[in-house]
């Protein structure tokens, strides 16, 4: 089969692979109908390459048809139309029982301290094979995979395998009540989601970013919007819009890779360009994040908010304003998303009639698989006004 791999820093290519094989009975092997860049498969671009090896096959949201079943998988048959969560959880384990899918106790990477594991998404995570390929050999079949409506069109759940969820659990760890404000830093995928579901919900939102088309797309979908490129004090900005106490929640959808952090990010790129063993130790005892987001909405928030962190961090050493956090009474909640937990709500809201969150208009970029090395390239210097690219393998 053809697949999308890792081949180095900043250098990814569509190659032949093996073709995926059944391994365990509740595996299920599913044919690819459509796949996407996330802004998390460029921290792989970027930033983590002590954690994967050449051929090392990316992605993690996609969908498509089962082709075969394990013995063991009585909820799927050849034929069915699915979307594939990101994480692989087994739905039965003491975490998953408490919906914390993305901590899941069976396939948790242990000898890694870190979760449960995930498509496409280095040694750290499991190592699985991602969905950027014409097949996916899908673990633990019997209780991930979610069947759809074979007449939706694949851009109407696509991203119910990712950002869609990642930004609806953004909003809920985010507590703001009904007619609150919230914050969204960052209006990348995530955040131009979390824009569309929070005004769903009655929300008031204000929506950061620096670059034009973003900010004009959010600003459709309701969002008042603070642009980075000419405010110099976001937190102020925010205050001055709510009352002078700021938001109620602030959901940072950017993570590790953000503007504005100068000098870390002269760090990031030293350590990603370290051999292996010294790049890993300097990112895992290290502050290796551009924090710049992060510290942005610690001060956007008023005092007893709450600050809900979908984006991605890395560091284990990252500076952060303790004083500050303490003093405002400030919650915060993070984490993997549990994308399973959201997806039965996510598709009772997007499976009707109406486009309500206008997902199908979300990507800006639809190309077969073959033209992904471009695209990576155009997405991470968010090029030809490039918000979400989807291909097809």
């Amino acid at each position: 089969m053809r697949a999308l791999t890792w081949q180095g820093l900043q250098d990814v290519s569509v190659q032949s692979v093996p073709d995926p094989v059944l391994q365990d009975p509740t595996d299920a092997i599913v044919r690819v109908t459509s796949t996407a860049i996330c802004g998390s498969d460029l921290h792989l671009y970027n930033v983590l390459a002590a954690y994967l090896h050449p051929g090392d096959i990316l992605g993690h949201e996609f969908m498509g048809v089962v082709e075969q079943v394990g013995s063991a998988v009585d909820t799927l048959q050849v034929g069915d139309k699915v979307i594939v969560p990101f994480n692989v959880s087994c739905g039965k384990c003491w975490m998953c029982e408490r919906g914390l899918f993305a901590q899941c106790e069976t396939t948790q990477n242990v000898d890694q301290g870190k979760g449960a594991s995930l498509f496409g998404y280095t040694d750290l995570y499991g190592a699985v094979p991602g969905g950027q390929a014409e097949l996916v050999r899908v673990p633990h079949a019997d209780f991930g995979p979610v069947r759809v409506d074979p007449e939706l069109a694949d851009e109407r759940v696509l991203y119910l395998t990712d950002i869609l969820p990642t930004a609806w659990q953004g909003i809920e760890y985010a507590d703001v009540a009904e007619g609150g404000t919230l914050a969204v830093m960052g209006l990348g995928p995530v955040g131009q989601l979390a824009v569309r579901a929070a005004r769903h919900r009655g929300l008031r939102v204000i929506g950061v970013d620096r670059i034009p088309e973003r900010n004009a797309l959010a600003a459709q979908w309701g969002a008042e919007v603070v642009d980075l490129a000419t405010t110099k004090d976001v937190g102020g900005a925010i205050r001055d819009l709510t009352d002078g106490r700021g938001a109620d929640g602030v959901l940072e959808a950017v993570g590790m890779e953000a503007h504005g952090s100068p000098v870390l990010g002269a760090a990031v790129s030293a350590a990603k360009r370290l051999p292996k063993p010294l790049a890993r130790t300097a990112i895992e005892t290290a502050g290796v994040d551009r924090l710049a987001a992060l510290h942005a909405s610690i001060d956007a928030v008023r005092r007893g908010g709450t600050v809900s962190i979908s984006g991605v961090y890395g560091g284990m050493a990252d500076p952060m304003p303790m004083m500050e956090l303490f003093d405002k009474g400030v919650q915060m909640r993070m984490g993997q998303c549990h994308v399973r937990r959201w997806t039965d709500e996510l598709y009772e809201l997007v499976s009707g009639a109406e486009d309500v969150l206008g997902l199908e208009d979300l990507a800006t970029h639809r190309v077969p698989l073959e033209q992904a090395p471009e695209m990576y390239q155009t997405f991470n210097d968010k090029q030809d006004n490039c918000l979400k690219v989807v291909l097809t393998p």
